[in-house]
């Protein structure tokens, strides 16, 4: 008995060490979450842009022959420009047309036509919409007035919504400055990534997702990103040749539309309406709505040759963990849904090779 109750005591001494060791490195690892969560959407897209923008740096170095901090300094400030430029033009046109809009209130001189009586034949909405057209004719102030409380709740909602998407542009700025700095020691951050996935999958495996999670994300950002800036400026081109109203605002809303994965027709079928409705049916009017219609269509062409380029995994599963991703972690889940799935995919097809063997036709079963 005294032997087996010695046993029994180093085991449980055994296991208590055990525990209070997980339970020290659990509390450790929840702490540094915890300090670290506040910046972890910053990093997580500092690491995307960087991984994305990296064959850029290797690019510029052979061709200018600077040191990596430089390069990445100048791609930052590329960046940047390329990025600031276009929202500062818009915001000021929206601040412009915001005055524009209040000056002429103020004076009011703002009349609206009174509207034609076939607008009450419309189908479903036409007494509705005629009434409530013939009433802002006769006297807008009026309508205006009943209107101030849900124009006031909108005001509130857009406000929101601004100061949502002011912080966003922030956030995206710092990451921008911070994937510079990650380029920089582009290389070390390389050998530091392979070396964690080498420690958790193997030497050979671990190069391999490595190699997969970096090719999944330049795949995704040429597939979606890289899509919906050719689609902005393939239908922003048209609205500008045209003389479409806005024609920048608009194009910036198809850039949006297009990451979000939402389809440019939002914006495409209303302009062609109001480009035939106000020109007629001529054949510049024609050739117009059919480029743009055309136009907005490319991602459905695009999207299947490049956004699985070069991801040694089937093109469905990169599109599914896009889409996926982006309804479960919004726009930041369009990169890491298909790293996600595009490592999973891999990790249980080398679990099955590792048992079965590879068929190169359907087998039958032996009788």
């Amino acid at each position: 008995m005294q032997p087996g109750f010695k046993l029994d005591g180093a085991l449980s001494q055994g296991m208590l060490d055990i525990l209070i060791k997980a339970g020290l490195v659990a509390a450790l690892v929840i702490f540094s979450f915890e300090v670290f969560q506040p910046f972890l959407e910053l990093m997580l897209w500092s690491v995307i842009l960087a991984v994305t923008l990296y064959p850029v740096l290797r690019w510029v170095k052979a061709r200018t022959g600077l040191k990596d901090g430089h390069a990445a300094t100048l791609i930052v400030l590329f960046v940047l420009l390329v990025l600031i430029a276009p929202i500062y033009l818009m915001a000021t046109s929206i601040a412009d047309s915001v005055d524009s809009l209040g000056s002429i209130l103020k004076s009011g001189t703002l009349s609206v036509p009174a509207p034609s009586p076939s607008v009450a034949e419309w189908p479903l909405i036409g007494p509705r919409v005629y009434d409530f057209w013939l009433a802002a004719s006769n006297s807008l102030s009026d309508v205006l007035r009943s209107l101030m409380p849900n124009i006031k709740d909108a005001g509130r909602m857009l406000l929101g919504a601004a100061a949502s998407a002011g912080g966003a542009f922030l956030l995206f700025i710092g990451a921008i400055i911070i994937s510079g700095i990650i380029m920089a020691f582009g290389e070390m951050g390389t050998i530091a990534a392979q070396r964690i996935a080498m420690r958790i999958s193997g030497a050979e495996r671990g190069l391999h997702i490595s190699a997969l999670c970096t090719a999944t994300i330049r795949a995704v950002a040429l597939g979606v990103i890289g899509i919906a800036f050719i689609q902005m400026l393939l239908i922003g081109i048209g609205f500008v040749i045209k003389g479409v109203p806005g024609a920048g605002i608009l194009a910036l809303i198809v850039l949006v539309l297009g990451i979000a994965q939402a389809p440019a027709s939002l914006v495409t079928l209303p302009v062609i309406i109001y480009v035939l409705s106000t020109e007629g049916f001529t054949g510049t009017t024609i050739i117009f709505a059919i480029y743009i219609f055309v136009a907005g269509l490319a991602d459905n062409v695009l999207k299947p040759l490049l956004l699985g380029r070069g991801v040694d995994v089937p093109m469905p599963v990169v599109l599914i963990g896009a889409l996926g991703g982006m309804v479960v972690k919004g726009i930041i889940g369009l990169f890491i849904g298909p790293v996600i799935l595009a490592v999973t995919y891999k990790l249980f097809w080398q679990w099955v090779d590792q048992q079965v063997p590879k068929l190169d036709k359907p087998a039958t079963p032996a009788e």
